[in-house]
């Protein structure tokens, strides 16, 4: 697979790694638990708005993503206490 896309840098385990594991958690829980669990995928999002404020190098796209998660998450929010 490295010789394919022509890595040849060692990989390296970051911040964004550990969102996109815990935003898939989140997926898991809503789609087990019910819509109850968006507070987490909630809290997830936001904490990635800020952590990217806070990032020299940050990027359009990773507000794009964050702020597409906030609002699934408060769609699913308003399922569970308005519908």
């Amino acid at each position: 697979m490295k010789k394919y896309f022509n890595i040849s840098t060692h990989y390296k385990f970051e911040m964004n790694d550990l969102r996109a594991i815990m935003m898939i958690t989140n997926v898991a829980l809503i789609m087990l638990i019910g819509f109850a669990s968006a507070w987490f995928g909630l809290a997830l999002a936001v904490f990635g708005i800020i952590k990217d404020c806070n990032n020299p190098t940050r990027h359009i796209n990773d507000f794009l993503i964050h702020g597409a998660s906030c609002v699934l998450n408060c769609y699913f929010l308003s399922l569970l206490y308005f519908a």
